[in-house]
């Protein structure tokens, strides 16, 4: 068994390097469900202690077509694609992970309450003192507040305590070939796993991460990480396991591709008239609003902002009742991480608390 896994390793190594294909979209693209985007670790599952499914069948007609297909154009033998996937094992656990994702079942109070908690706020402010050399340089080449950074790779790991245990091999193609929701998306990971292992010198079948198959400290899905990760101290190698330069850059860099605005506003609380006349949609994103046409339907936000500033009213309901908050630009740039609106704002709510403590700190 040993003989053949290293022969297997080899003859992925040794495949040519065609021409690489354009990266796929990263996750937040995706018109589907946030589960398939980096989900925070409260929310995962321990793994299975030993796999109990049988292997996949290489002789499944989808799974015989994702080898002719990716052999065709990425260089790699057939009979080398049959037997990696030979060595994946399904996870009938990643499934019923990704059908109750945290952030799809919880109110938002509980969410918040799960995430934001003392512990998290404490540990980020310790990150940013560890580390305010890297982050200042980052922040300022990138033009992202430290804050975020610090925020995104707290909400997702844990400031890296916690990356994923699940054999990514296993995961991609459990949800590429049993996840028929989105398995055209996973599918598409599978093979951009395999293109990000071969390019970083990371082993297929060793290489762990979540159960959406998010890797590293940031938790990049492969075409992310292969689209976005940045070589930050320029040793060749883009590391978002190791390298805390490699993995602020990379939030950086990811931040700012998507449109972050130096400066602008991400999230408000709001005041109610007393008769507001107005419609929410739970699952929109997008920034459908202005200031002027909330405040007309009896929504306020207590800042110096222009009427015409693009809005998107938020559901942030609490203990008590219903409440509300509006999103900006660059909350919606958040959601590009994230495909949700709780997660963003979880993400702002510890960035302001962990900036507030750290300028608090300062003499």
């Amino acid at each position: 068994m040993i003989s053949r896994r290293f022969a297997l390793l080899a003859a992925l190594a040794c495949a040519p390097l065609a021409a690489q294909p354009a990266p796929l979209q990263p996750p937040a693209a995706q018109p589907a469900p946030a589960a398939a985007e980096p989900t925070p670790p409260a929310a995962e599952p321990a793994p299975p202690a030993e796999a109990v499914a049988a292997p996949f069948d290489v002789r499944r007609p989808e799974i015989a077509q994702w080898i002719d297909e990716v052999a065709s154009h990425d260089g790699w033998s057939r009979k080398a694609l049959v037997s990696l996937l030979a060595h994946a094992q399904p996870q009938p656990k990643v499934i019923e992970a990704m059908n109750r994702p945290l952030e799809r079942v919880a109110p938002w109070w509980e969410y918040r309450e799960r995430l934001l908690t003392q512990e998290r706020i404490d540990r980020g402010v310790q990150f940013w003192l560890d580390h305010r050399l890297a982050l200042e340089r980052i922040a300022a080449q990138y033009q992202v507040p430290p804050e975020y950074l610090v925020a995104i790779i707290g909400v997702e790991t844990f400031y890296g305590r916690s990356t994923g245990h699940y054999h990514v091999l296993d995961v991609l193609a459990t949800l590429a070939f049993d996840y028929p929701q989105r398995g055209n998306y996973f599918r598409g990971e599978l093979e951009q796993f395999l293109l990000l292992a071969r390019e970083n010198g990371l082993d297929p079948l060793t290489t762990t991460g979540s159960y959406a198959g998010a890797l590293g400290v940031p938790q990049f899905m492969p075409s992310v990480y292969r689209r976005y990760a940045v070589d930050a101290d320029t040793d060749k190698r883009r590391d978002l396991w190791g390298d805390w330069d490699d993995i602020l850059a990379s939030v950086a860099n990811y931040l700012d591709e998507h449109g972050w605005t130096p400066g602008g506003p991400v999230l408000a609380e709001t005041t109610l008239d007393p008769d507001p006349n107005f419609e929410i949609e739970p699952h929109s994103l997008e920034l459908d609003q202005t200031l002027g046409t909330l405040a007309a339907h009896g929504v306020k936000v207590n800042l110096d902002l222009p009427a015409d500033t693009p809005a998107l009213l938020i559901s942030a309901e609490q203990r008590d009742g219903p409440a509300y908050r509006v999103g900006f630009h660059n909350f919606y740039v958040i959601t590009r991480y994230n495909v949700s609106a709780r997660y963003a704002m979880t993400v702002y709510d510890l960035a302001t608390a962990i900036a507030a403590r750290v300028h608090g700190a300062q003499p």
